[in-house]
């Protein structure tokens, strides 16, 4: 608990303590925003970690920020992609057959594999915790160059293929600063992209990236 939260509570129970002791309406209305001041200092010096524990994880932290550095992306995306694909549950799997933190389709891993130089890349290395994290990353760190850096871009390729992407750029001529989440055409991949970027932000605010 931070030094603020401790005097406050600590002078704040003095305070009621001594006001228990006066009579009056005047006396109880004072006892009780005092309360809520304790019990709002309590709640503000535990919030960051409520936070961490609950909403925004960080499992496998090491790796997560050992491949974000490697591959030059940003640890705070990566983590808001896991976060948005698995819930950091490394068994997860989807009904259209993505695997692991980072939900990787087999052939996409098998392509993955080839540009990494993994000699030894089978479809059962996408549950390993350490390779679905580094192929991941690395995949991610391929559509962000792709798309000169746009994260929007990169993120709707990630969920919705790069072909999709490739599409809509020629298509609506969309420029290599396309922010307009609002205008890609698939409602699951707008959200995708709208939640992994606000949880991104998150991710900033609260660990030390």
């Amino acid at each position: 608990m931070s030094n603020g939260a401790t005097y406050c509570l600590v002078y704040g129970s003095c305070k009621v303590k001594a006001l228990r002791r006066s009579t009056g309406k005047k006396g109880k209305i004072i006892i009780a925003l005092l309360i809520v001041c304790l019990c709002g200092a309590y709640f503000y010096s535990w919030k960051d970690d409520v936070m961490r524990k609950f909403v925004y994880p960080l499992q496998y932290d090491y790796m997560v920020r050992q491949y974000s550095y490697d591959d030059h992306v940003d640890p705070a995306l990566v983590a808001a992609v896991i976060l948005v694909e698995s819930k950091f549950n490394q068994t997860a799997a989807s009904h259209r057959g993505a695997h692991g933190l980072m939900q990787i389709m087999p052939e996409t891993g098998e392509w993955i594999a080839g540009k990494m130089g993994i000699n030894d890349y089978t479809p059962e290395k996408l549950n390993d915790v350490r390779m679905n994290i580094k192929m991941g990353t690395w995949y991610l760190a391929y559509l962000l160059k792709e798309y000169d850096g746009n994260k929007v871009l990169a993120l709707a390729a990630y969920n919705a293929g790069r072909g999709h992407v490739d599409t809509w750029v020629s298509e609506y001529g969309w420029k290599k600063d396309f922010s307009k989440i609002e205008e890609i055409p698939f409602s699951e991949t707008r959200e995708y992209v709208r939640i992994v970027l606000l949880n991104e932000k998150q991710y900033k605010q609260l660990y030390d990236f």
